[in-house]
Formats: C-alpha cells, structure tokens, sequence
C-alpha cells in the first residue's frame, strides 16, 4: 500500500486493508525449511498523520499463520496480532552519521514522494511471530530413536542412559 507523502496532512486519517502475504512467505522461508506461512492476507488498520516533515503511523495488524512445529513437525493454526506505532522522518534530512537514542527505536526514514506501507507491515508481522514454532509448549516432539510423534503415540523404544562408549564410567564408584 503506497501513500502520497502530500496527502498525508495534520488531521489523522484511517486505512484498513488488506496486505498480501506473498512476499512475506518468501521472506520466511530458508530453503527447503518454512517454519511459518501465511495462507491468506493479513488485515491492515492503520492511522496516519503528520507533524511537520514526520510522518506517524499507529496501528494493528492480525492474520491467521500456519505453524511447522520445531518438535514434532506437525502443521498447526494461530493467529498473530500486534499493535506498532512508526515514525517516518525524512532521509535526505539527516546527517551522515547519527546516534540513535532508546526512543529513536521505532523511527524509519522514507524518501521520495510516496511511501510504502508494505515493508513496515512486513516487519511488524515478523516481529509478531515466536521465536520458535511449537505447536503447544508441552509438545513432546519426536522419538529420537523411531521418529514416532510422542504427542499421538507411546513408543516401544527402550529408555536409552546415554552414550554407550561411557557405561564403563557408570560403575565407577567415588568414595574413601
């Protein structure tokens, strides 16, 4: 979603929309490895005013995610929602080396005549997401030994104590 920086004036305006997701899953995927993909867009409400040349964009975004969970593989559904609050200031008006200060951290720069809503979007929803997908934080994951899924399944393996080459060390007794 592109605005005109012209149009955007004192008074605060509203937007909703909808964001493509596509070059978000590109984004997320590494490889031959997604842990999460959006299946449809995500839904956009933002308003935006400016004060002077500075550009402020407040407000939520939410999608439903599709999940590869780290521990058992397993496809599951959430949804992600999150409030942002960006301001945009003018690049060319900077310095060329500028020290930002802790309440600098949600400042970004624009140039040219329009700005571009989807890159801000993009990384707000990357920001939304867990670190690590799990498709509950109990999930038992995989057998290391037979790969069955722990959380559907009870496996026949038999309970295994270690690294083999070391059993010798098991029996050593310390003591006077």
């Amino acid at each position: 979603m592109k605005l005109n920086v012209h149009e955007i004036d004192e008074a605060a305006k509203e937007l909703v929309y909808e964001e493509p997701t596509d070059s978000l899953n590109a984004l997320l995927r590494h490889g031959q490895v997604c842990d999460f993909e959006f299946p449809g867009t995500a839904a956009v409400r933002v308003d935006y005013y400016r004060a002077g040349q500075e550009l402020f964009f407040q407000g939520h975004i939410e999608g439903s995610v599709l999940g590869h969970c780290a521990r058992c593989l397993e496809e599951y559904t959430f949804d992600v929602g999150k409030d942002f609050f960006v301001v945009l200031v003018p690049k060319e008006d900077l310095p060329d080396e500028v020290e930002l200060a802790d309440d600098d951290l949600d400042l970004s720069f624009y140039e040219g005549d329009h700005v571009d809503l989807s890159p801000l979007v993009r990384e707000q929803i990357i920001l939304a997401l867990p670190t690590r997908p799990l498709c509950r934080d109990d999930c038992k994951g995989l057998c290391a030994t037979c790969g069955v899924n722990l959380n559907t399944q009870t496996c026949t393996c038999t309970e295994h104590s270690g690294d083999s080459r070391l059993a010798v060390l098991r029996n050593i007794k310390v003591g006077h």
